[in-house]
């Protein structure tokens, strides 16, 4: 089939890489003239990277992730671990390790697997006609491409959604504002093997290892959406904002470069079903943009392009049955997902203030099954299980 798809992020560029490999003749279309990933690195969970494995990239992954061997919380105000707990019981359940990678590396390492040249920049879907045996995308460059399908992997403002849904959705401010970049590591802030996260007053403070000697860090505030965004005053509003906390995030404040730091306020989608339209189908952030508390939005998105790759190859009764099928085993529980991250990300943030004490006090209770068992309910039941 001539396929055409809408973004080169990570769940576009997974799909164009498994349907090269099935023999389509593929293409991608970014509209961006430059890709600068929003965020600095992305937890890659193991059913992420069972997916990467899958698509051939084992060793190129491994040499971009971070050992994470631990995890821990720790009161960000008198600096107490509140729980600390190894995980390779989790590792040995589910049967990957988890890496941490920077988001940029990622998607540099993606696009080179893909070919960059059949990836086109600074070019924007604005119009789809569905002609029955074939669809065209109207592009904002003045071209039309024909094709056999659609696919629209072009994120949380997704013009293919709008044309699948007949009506544009609205996105929902989930209350909180987010700082993330990239310093070196230094352990007088955290161990260079753990996920360590500070937590106190609705807020967080996290440190994660990736390759290259790096920590990826972010802080988490809960703010009104709509305020000021001027790089020049994050080192003052970071220090406002953590007032009081322990020497190492006062430390990790001081090693940020604000020129090298993103400010992202962050939104979800309410959860929908349908992911296609004639000729036209959707997957990652278009089809179920989430809060990343839970840390699966890459993941879910390398999710789809397995099963939607899979299933256009195996289900050979029609286009319409391989995208029905697709979308029916990969929504519900990618919907799920949402909700749980909005259900996280409430009780992390301090929505309920007795919810988000009583939190802090299991935490400090916690031996790390009940955390364990949590990341591995997310874990579990993907295309590769």
């Amino acid at each position: 089939m001539r396929i055409v798809i809408i973004g080169a992020g990570i769940g576009g560029l997974s799909a164009g890489i498994l349907l090269k490999k099935y023999g389509h003749d593929v293409t991608v279309y970014e509209q961006v003239e430059k890709i600068l990933p929003v965020g600095a690195a992305i937890s890659v969970w193991s059913n992420g990277v069972k997916c990467l494995n899958y698509m051939g990239l084992q060793t190129q992954v491994e040499k971009l992730g971070g050992i994470m061997d631990r995890m821990a919380y720790v009161d960000g105000l008198n600096n107490e671990i509140m729980t600390q707990f190894g995980l390779q019981s989790l590792i040995d359940e589910v049967g990957q390790r988890p890496y941490p990678v920077s988001r940029a590396e990622l998607q540099n390492m993606l696009m080179d697997e893909f070919g960059r040249e059949d990836i086109h920049l600074g070019v924007r879907l604005i119009g789809i006609e569905d002609h029955g045996d074939s669809i065209t995308a109207e592009l904002s460059n003045g071209t039309k491409v024909e094709a056999d399908l659609l696919i629209g992997a072009d994120g949380t403002h997704s013009y293919a959604r709008e044309y699948i849904l007949g009506k544009k959705v609205e996105r929902r401010y989930a209350g909180y504002v987010n700082w993330n970049g990239l310093v070196e590591i230094d352990e007088s802030i955290a161990p260079a093997d753990q996920w360590t996260t500070f937590v106190g007053e609705g807020k967080r403070v996290s440190l994660m290892p990736i390759a290259g000697n790096r920590f990826y860090f972010f802080f988490d505030v809960p703010l009104p959406v709509g305020l000021g965004n001027d790089k020049a005053e994050y080192k003052t509003l970071l220090k406002e904002y953590f007032a009081g906390w322990c020497e190492p995030v006062q430390k990790l404040i001081d090693q940020i470069d604000p020129q090298r730091t993103n400010r992202v306020e962050i939104h979800d989608i309410e959860p929908f079903y349908e992911w296609y339209k004639g000729r036209c189908v959707i997957l990652g952030d278009a089809a179920h943009s989430t809060t990343p508390d839970i840390g699966q939005g890459g993941c879910q998105a390398l999710e789809d392009a397995i099963y939607l790759t899979r299933s256009l190859q195996i289900n050979t009764n029609s286009l319409a049955d391989a995208l029905q099928r697709y979308q029916d085993m990969r929504s519900p529980r990618a919907n799920e997902l949402v909700l749980r991250a909005r259900k996280r990300c409430d009780v992390t943030h301090m929505k309920d203030e007795a919810e988000t004490t009583a939190w802090y006090e299991e935490l400090r209770h916690e031996d790390g099954e009940r955390i364990m068992k949590g990341i591995i309910s997310n874990i579990i039941g993907n295309p590769l299980d």
